[in-house]
């Protein structure tokens, strides 16, 4: 942050204005055109093994695929197949491929679980920590977040990576794009005691006053500054954490795989307060494996990237990861919002290795606290997988690299076409019971043609659809209680199989909420609505009931026509659609419910509970204690005069304006600030606009400080 911590890097020569040194012949990021394909740097294949077992994957799912379709056309064939009934088919085609694929892979996982095999790429996961030769940067991207917890975090990463020995291996940044000016000031704060705790650990803070294209503009910054002083970076969230024996194994495994660009860990959920998040610590932790384990099994070179907790080249991230922009207007056009799938596609169109481990623990992440917080989320994740539709076709990706992003498109199309599905057949059911069947069909027949469709045949074909959903369930099930220590890390058989009964009707109930959301987001995005960057809420007491109310009345309403629909039509349909129909009526109480803290924390218990990592426990140690500094920016910054001189001591310059070109916050915020007697009379006279605007500038901030506090 300033000239002090400049000086301990290794790199730098001198100290700029924001206390950071652009590294020695900087890396040049080039945006990456989708239309022409780059000379591979590296010669990397997935091999014949790899070959085959893709083979097994899609075969298999075809084949359960085709079984589905040929049942449900018998299914719907009697009488002849309507113009309803045939979109019925081609839908349920569709949404079948997809549960059979994912179905498959888990199927693949557990093989892979329970023989014990080793992830594709060589990681050493046990015995003691190896010896580095090179150097990695530890980044932390964050955006208007808790500066306290963010840097509660940092600190307990930073000392457990001290702890193996090889601190000196590793630098640490603090990359904001933070635009609340509290906030701002917060973190620097936070940083300054950050540095006195960590003593000789090198740690340095930017704040970016331009955060254009968000995350991945605020990483390509960094990469283009300080990136050549590095061999690679590991990224982060602003909710990471990792262990250092994690993060120096993974350090090693990159220095001895020239081929691989980027290693993605599985990142385990911890930290849930409320019971949603403690649904979806409990699920992840005893499903997520089986299926990360799958899909690593058959992925081989060309894994995926999912933003944080993984391990970059930065020689290959530099040279082959620049994003473009995106032709158009938002939502489909501009800067690209999930980044990191393109991000990993680039790399492996430039012949790196894209690697995938599940082996290897000590990486750590936390989610939404609530299902109204987790759909906000998916909101941005939505619109950033479907502007993948425009990178689908660019030259030289590996057809791979195309078949992530089709699922990550999918993962959000198949939620309008499951509510499709299910309207269809309450659309046939009330053809069937208000219009007249033609019991004798046109031209001359002896007997009459009976329209009844077999309900047996049409229960299996129902029933082998839920076998295929809840199977990889009992799977993962299976493995755990056949697993001595990740039985007990569950808190015992008895409380896991409880728990897998709860969770699974929970998550029933909670899913059809989701297609509702998920399925209003597309449509949104289609009509050409942008979801912007907004703050992601991570407290559990931070969402009111009437909130809770508001945004799960659309739901509802979707239930309670859905239920009336059917039982118009018959109470067995209502009953077959029940599991639906309940979800979406119920889905206050739920939200309610799931949103409420400290429920199921007993019930569902993670092996991080039964026996926290020492990370963990330090940082949960270190989150009791007290902020450094919480008020407004401008009294903070009044208050203490260390910390105004460190925050004016890491201004940049000013860039020269035009004639003409005026500042317009900051030519209003000094108008505001000429009637104010003291820095509290300033702080109620300005917007938070205005207030960044006057934080960006060492001159008016000199005036403020000549100005008494009250």
């Amino acid at each position: 942050m300033d000239a002090v911590a400049a000086s301990q890097m290794r790199v730098p020569r001198h100290a700029p204005g924001n206390g950071f040194l652009p590294a020695e012949a900087p890396l040049q990021m080039e945006p990456s055109p989708l239309h022409h394909v780059p000379a591979a740097q590296q010669a990397v294949s997935s091999g014949p093994g790899v070959a085959l077992r893709r083979a097994l994957i899609f075969a298999g799912t075809a084949g359960l695929t085709l079984a589905g379709c040929v049942k449900m056309y018998e299914v719907v064939e009697v009488g002849g197949v309507t113009v309803l009934e045939g979109m019925v088919l081609v839908l349920f085609s569709v949404l079948l491929a997809w549960i059979a694929f994912a179905f498959v892979s888990a199927l693949a996982g557990f093989v892979v679980m329970f023989a014990r095999r080793r992830d594709t790429i060589a990681i050493a996961i046990d015995g003691s920590l190896p010896d580095l030769s090179s150097r990695t940067a530890m980044l932390l991207p964050t955006y208007n977040e808790d500066p306290h917890a963010v840097m509660v975090r940092l600190r307990a990463m930073i000392e457990s990576v001290a702890e193996t020995g090889q601190a000196d291996r590793f630098d640490w940044f603090l990359l904001s794009d933070t635009t609340d000016p509290d906030i701002w000031i917060g973190e620097e704060a936070a940083f300054l005691a950050l540095r006195e705790a960590c003593g000789t650990a090198r740690v340095y803070y930017r704040h970016r006053a331009d955060n254009v294209a968000r995350k991945a503009g605020n990483i390509s910054e960094w990469v283009r500054r300080f990136g050549a002083a590095y061999d690679q970076m590991l990224i982060l969230d602003a909710d990471s954490l990792m262990s250092g024996a994690t993060v120096v194994r993974l350090a090693y495994a990159m220095e001895h795989a020239p081929q691989a660009a980027l290693i993605q860990t599985l990142p385990v959920i911890v930290n849930g307060a409320s019971l949603f998040a403690r649904l979806q610590q409990f699920a992840g932790r005893l499903y997520g494996p089986i299926i990360a384990a799958g899909n690593a099994w058959w992925y081989g070179a060309e894994g995926n990237y999912w933003g944080h907790n993984a391990i970059i080249r930065v020689e290959a991230f530099a040279q082959d990861a620049a994003l473009p922009e995106l032709r158009g207007r938002k939502p489909f056009g501009g800067h690209i919002l999930s980044h990191d799938f393109i991000e990993a596609a680039l790399m492996r169109r430039a012949g790196w290795g894209i690697y995938m481990t599940v082996d290897l623990d000590g990486s750590y992440e936390e989610v939404p606290p609530s299902l109204i917080d987790h759909a906000a989320r998916d909101r941005r994740w939505c619109q950033g997988n479907l502007q993948h539709l425009a990178v689908l076709p660019a030259r030289g990706l590996h057809w791979i690299s195309r078949l992530h992003l089709l699922i990550g498109i999918g993962a959000y199309i198949t939620a309008p076409l499951w509510f499709v599905f299910l309207v269809l057949g309450i659309l046939i059911s009330l053809q069937a019971n208000f219009v007249r069947p033609e019991y004798f069909p046109k031209g001359f027949a002896l007997f009459p043609s009976w329209p009844a469709q077999d309900p047996v045949l049409a229960a299996q074909v129902f029933g082998a659809t839920l076998g295929l959903l809840f199977i990889p369930k009992l799977l993962a099930l299976l493995i755990a209680l056949v697993t001595r220590a990740r039985r007990r890390g569950f808190g015992g058989g008895i409380r896991l199989c409880l728990a897998v009964i709860v969770e699974t009707v929970l998550a029933a109930l909670i899913a059809p909420s989701m297609m509702i959301f998920q399925s209003v987001a597309v449509i949104e995005i289609l009509l050409g609505r942008d979801a912007g960057w907004q703050v992601q809420r991570r407290n559990d007491g931070g969402i009111s009931r009437a909130e809770i109310m508001r945004k799960l009345a659309l739901p509802t309403a979707c239930g309670l026509v859905m239920a009336a629909s059917a039982y118009a039509v018959s109470l067995p349909l209502l009953a077959w659609m029940s599991p639906v129909v309940a979800g979406l009526m119920l889905s206050i109480p739920i939200g309610l419910l799931t949103g409420s803290r400290r429920r199921g924390a007993g019930l569902f218990t993670t092996p991080e509970d039964t026996s926290p990592p020492p990370v963990l426990v330090r940082a949960r140690e270190l989150a009791t204690t007290a902020s450094p500094h919480t008020g407004a920016a401008l009294l903070e910054l009044q208050r203490h005069a260390g910390l105004r001189r460190q925050h004016l001591d890491a201004l940049p310059a000013r860039p020269l304006r035009k004639a003409g070109d005026i500042d317009v916050e900051l030519t209003t915020a000094r108008a505001r600030l000429a009637d104010a007697t003291s820095v509290a009379q300033a702080v109620g006279f300005l917007s938070r606009r205005e207030t960044m605007a006057v934080l960006n500038d060492r001159a008016t901030l000199e005036q403020l400080a000549e100005l008494p506090e009250a």
